[in-house]
């Protein structure tokens, strides 16, 4: 049944199966177990091909209004799905934000690799165009190492997906009730990542391959001529006086070569950033379950009723073995119109300044309620387009139906769904339904835990009762799963991409200064000392590009966060020093065992070898 492809308990927003679920018996059987024969609550309607779903729905409102319906909406307000359409517009999001940040990166890897190998085969090349081949057939040696590195890449990243994608038909199987899910390739799917993947590692060698054709054999065969020095900023002068001759080598190194050291210095920066930005998504939706079930709601247990009851219940709640506290609520259908911009949700009541159920601003500060004002959430009043002070229709779907004209007096942030906020007691003014709720929320002794949750749920009137541990745990179970589970991928794929970046931009640089290493060793430097002129360089990268990751990391995370929010839920933005902490550790620790691995060749390096000219 459509309607129920998601299904939650009263007052949830995740399903959890082990405490609601939809059961199916006959009819008449289940009339004759609620003595309602010949009534239903619910009417599902399909419309002929060319029907103008508005004009159904007004008809239908007004024809089934004296029976109290609640009022009839189209399919994007059918709760279910909603939830689906989101889901798919956070996967698209997703899809289309995350990968080229990957790509760009892989590809301006790709570049610095290529680059470096057409540097060091120059004579080579120049050989090849001596004997009759052109700058084309060249180029295109190169250009298919680079698409072969492509290809590879795409068919594991493939494999990767199709993996990938069988988990996830089982876990929409679990959360969302469809009749069957199977998991199907899509071959333009296929031969979209394959061209994108291509094209972005084509870009990067393109940029290189353009150079091939610049050489001709005669400047190709021959030595580079020494590169003139005269206009370069000597900052190993400087600090001649306090230096060490190794040490300004090390500094001569970097401002003689200012654009490849930049070069080195982006790519470490890109990488860090990926971490940094990745470790803070993962702290945002940990952020956002402590916000959620710690600073706002502050109760222990939820109750719902079936129907509107007296606040005098809440007397009979507190009378209970266990319950210390309670606090109303009153949830009546709604929908929210600003001009054109429309919201079908909730409008929610609570005390003035709610206590068990806090509402809070941007900085986490509770916010308490105006009486005759409405509080809209971040999400919904961007959607409707409103600021703090515009006027509001809310159209209330239940009981009177009464029209409001309120005013917006604050924006909250909230971080499950877009709910909107107005005083309990001006609200049932405004129903004409005065000390009315629709559920409440306790504060209870942990020791009467489950004979309490027992006693509430058998009460005739009570609709559905959640403990926030078990909504907070099927919450958890949700994010980690399934989509949410993409941000470990993303940590994964980042720390990797960082590791290649640092450790090869040290060992084209062992490989290009092998030769200069190895006459530091002919003339007399011990090897720690010709180590720290090519290890040196690695640190001082490494320490420029870390301030920059911290800047590159900051605007990334916005790009990401973006493409997993949703208007369900959104993941805050919170920036703690540890994942920034984190990430730097990361770069260090890869430069760190790509130094090791480059000292490793360094001792094992032949000197006669090295030191031979090549012809």
């Amino acid at each position: 049944a459509p309607e129920f492809l998601y299904t939650t308990a009263p007052g949830e927003l995740v399903p959890d199966d082990a405490r609601f679920a939809v059961f199916w018996m006959r009819r008449t059987a289940l009339a004759a177990a609620y003595d309602l024969r010949g009534a239903f609550n619910e009417m599902l309607l399909k419309l002929e091909r060319g029907t103008n779903p508005q004009a159904i729905i007004d008809v239908a409102d007004r024809t089934l209004a004296p029976f109290g319906a609640t009022g009839a909406y189209g399919l994007a307000d059918l709760p279910s799905n909603r939830f689906v359409t989101e889901e798919i517009r956070g996967l698209t999001s997703s899809a289309t934000t995350v990968p080229p940040i990957f790509l760009g990166i892989a590809a301006f890897l790709l570049y610095i690799v290529v680059a470096r190998i057409v540097q060091a085969e120059r004579e080579q090349i120049g050989l090849l165009k001596a004997f009759g081949y052109s700058g084309a057939e060249v180029s295109l040696h190169y250009l298919k190492l680079v698409v072969l590195i492509a290809v590879v890449g795409a068919v594991a990243g493939s494999i990767a997906g199709i993996s990938a994608g069988h988990a996830l038909a089982v876990f929409y199987q679990t959360y969302f009730k469809f009749p069957f899910l199977v998991f199907t390739l899509d071959p333009i799917s296929f031969v979209t990542g394959f061209a994108i993947s291509i094209l972005a590692a084509t870009m990067g060698g393109l940029a290189v391959v353009r150079h091939v054709f610049a050489l001709t054999p005669a400047v190709a065969m021959r030595p580079p001529a020494p590169p003139d020095y005269s206009r370069t900023f000597d900052l190993a002068g400087v600090f001649r006086r306090v230096l060490d001759q190794p040490s300004r080598m090390v500094l001569r190194r970097l401002s003689r070569y200012p654009g490849r050291m930049l070069g080195s210095v982006v790519g470490i920066a890109a990488g860090m950033a990926l971490s940094a930005s990745t470790l803070t998504v993962v702290s945002g939706f940990t952020t956002a379950v402590d916000l959620s079930f710690t600073v706002m709601n502050r109760s222990d247990m939820t109750v719902m009723f079936t129907h509107p009851v007296p606040r005098k219940t809440l007397l009979e709640l507190r009378r209970m073995d266990g319950v210390q506290r309670t606090e109303p609520l009153r949830i009546v259908p709604a929908i929210l119109r600003n001009g054109t911009n429309t919201y079908r949700g909730t409008l929610e009541g609570r005390p003035r300044e709610p206590a068990l159920n806090r509402i809070i601003d941007a900085n986490e500060e509770p916010l308490a309620l105006r009486g005759g004002g409405i509080t809209l959430a971040e999400p919904l009043a961007d959607i409707l387009k409103v600021r703090t002070g515009d006027m509001l229709y809310v159209e209330v779907r239940e009981g009177r139906r009464p029209v409001l004209h309120l005013p917006v007096t604050a924006v909250a942030q909230t971080l499950l769904g877009a709910p909107a906020f107005m005083e309990i007691d001006a609200l049932g003014r405004a129903l004409n339904e005065p000390g009315r709720i629709s559920g409440a929320l306790l504060t209870i002794d942990s020791a009467s835990r489950e004979t309490l949750y027992q006693a509430i749920k058998d009460m005739p009137a009570v609709a559905g009762v959640t403990l926030k541990a078990d909504a907070r745990t099927a919450l958890v179970d949700l994010m980690n799963t399934g989509p949410g589970s993409v941000r470990y991928v993303m940590l994964l794929v980042a720390a990797i991409i960082t590791f290649g970046i640092v450790y090869n931009a040290a060992r084209i640089a062992f490989a290009e200064r092998s030769r200069d290493l190895a006459s530091l060793r002919v003339m007399g430097f011990t090897r720690a000392e010709a180590g720290f002129v090519l290890l040196g360089e690695l640190a001082i990268v490494t320490l420029l590009a870390i301030p920059l990751g911290i800047g590159l990391g900051y605007g990334l995370t916005w790009a990401i966060v973006e493409g997993f929010s949703t208007d369900l839920y959104q993941i805050p933005v919170v920036f703690h020093a540890s994942n920034y902490g984190a990430a730097i550790l990361a770069v260090v620790i890869a430069a760190t065992v790509s130094a090791f691995l480059v000292w490793r060749n360094l001792t094992r390096l032949d000197l006669v070898s090295a030191l031979k000219t090549r012809e």
